[in-house]
């Protein structure tokens, strides 16, 4: 693929990205929150399938996935969580496959009145910046595997490989999405995934345990509340503990590759906390809800495990909990971490097409966050290249991400594809 090839290529990627964005905001007025998502999924098979690809649209079938290693647990009703895949097939395979994997989920917004710039599904540029909740992360990815493909089409050219596009839901909460589009048996040479990394390569991420911690406490009338056992109040103490063993989990980084020089590669969170019945009584009961990181490597039984002896070592000595310890549920992520090789085929063929697209040397590294790429990179022996736009604010108020980088970013994917997947002339025969 010579320059002025290239050159092309990224020229007919500006040339749609005005459609580009449009995509991607109609994608962002989508509230797809978990459970939510089925409307937008929708949304995508009728774009893919309109473009001429075979879309199959699937329910998560949990019996299909309970047993797999890479299951995260669930107590939700998955009737509505729906995957949709896309299959490009050439004409004559020449080139090596390609799965180009988004998530569609996106995190609750929060209260609307606290977002500044404009109402979180309702998305505004301004400036170099699409606002909206779930713009960066990662419906512009999304998009921008899309259309990256949109950009070859306009040139007359297709992949000379068969290419599987993915929109998965349940990466924001238990990677089952991407977990079930694998056990269908959606697999390929390597994998993108176009998550908000600043234009860099992912080269090593944390895993990540989600879990409830039930407190019971003893409730009185406010009246008598020092005969009583505050339960809100104990669960101050078994966060206290955490973070205690949260630091512990920290010293250890000296132990894995590529985390020895984060300074706080293990995040532990409550993201959640209900509990009471009555301002009048003393609280019965409360329930934290929480999430921890882990080291590529550790296994999430062990670690599980871990957490809960640990909090019946550090308080069992309480006044209260030494006798009614808190209950522990995992209900969530129970999920892997995970480390790139360095310098695959796949990586190279990226680092190219970013340089051409950017102007740039590729840089990589390291994420406490969760990604779906443990699915590819574990448990089916393929590169994934993490690799996205600029953004802010992802899971807070006022996410935005740039537009000058959505357009960078879909150019390298355009130009990877093209090197990756070879290419082939588009004609009258059906895919």
């Amino acid at each position: 693929m010579d320059d002025t090839f290239r050159k092309a290529i990224l020229e007919s990627v500006d040339a749609g990205f005005e459609d580009q964005i449009a995509f991607t905001s109609e994608l962002i007025r989508f509230p797809s929150l978990r459970g939510q998502e089925k409307p937008a999924q929708h949304f995508m098979h009728k774009e893919l399938a309109e473009r001429g690809y075979d879309v199959e649209t699937f329910a998560i079938d949990i019996s299909k996935i309970h047993d797999h290693p890479g299951f995260s647990p669930v107590t939700v009703d998955y009737t509505d969580a729906v995957n949709v895949v896309a299959t490009h097939t050439p004409k004559e395979t020449k080139g090596r496959s390609l799965i180009l994997n988004g998530h569609m989920d996106v995190v609750p917004e929060g209260p609307h009145d606290m977002w500044e710039v404009s109402p979180p599904f309702e998305p505004k540029c301004v400036g170099d910046w699409l606002y909206g909740r779930g713009g960066g992360d990662m419906k512009a990815g999304i998009a921008a595997n899309i259309f990256a493909l949109d950009a070859l089409r306009r040139l007359g050219f297709q992949p000379a490989a068969k290419v599987h596009i993915q929109s998965v839901v349940e990466e924001e909460c238990t990677g089952n999405g991407a977990l079930a589009c694998l056990v269908e048996g959606y697999t390929a040479d390597a994998a993108i995934i176009p998550e908000p990394e600043d234009e860099m390569l992912v080269r090593a991420n944390c895993g990540v345990l989600w879990f409830e911690i039930l407190v019971a406490g003893h409730p009185v009338h406010v009246r008598e509340a020092g005969t009583g056992a505050n339960a809100i109040e104990a669960s101050y103490r078994v966060i206290e503990s955490l973070k205690r063993m949260t630091e512990d989990w920290n010293a250890e980084k000296v132990n894995y590759p590529y985390f020895e020089d984060l300074d706080h590669p293990i995040n532990f969170n409550v993201g959640k906390i209900e509990g009471g019945d009555w301002a009048s009584t003393v609280a019965a009961w409360c329930k934290l809800h929480c999430r921890i990181a882990i080291y590529p490597g550790d296994d999430p039984a062990d670690r599980a495990k871990q957490i809960e002896e640990y909090l019946a070592a550090d308080l069992g000595n309480d006044s209260f909990l030494g006798n009614r310890p808190p209950q522990v549920t995992w209900n969530g992520f129970f999920a892997r971490g995970y480390v790139l090789e360095e310098n695959t085929d796949a990586e190279k063929a990226l680092a190219e097409a970013h340089r051409h697209a950017t102007g740039n040397t590729l840089e990589s590294f390291v994420t406490p966050g969760y990604l779906d790429a443990r699915v590819f990179v574990i448990y089916a022996d393929m590169p994934c290249l993490v690799y996205g736009p600029i953004t802010e604010n992802i899971h807070g108020f006022d996410e935005r991400v740039s537009l000058s980088s959505i357009k960078r970013v879909t150019g390298a994917i355009a130009l990877f594809i093209a090197d990756w997947c070879g290419l082939e002339r588009i004609g009258d025969e059906a895919r």
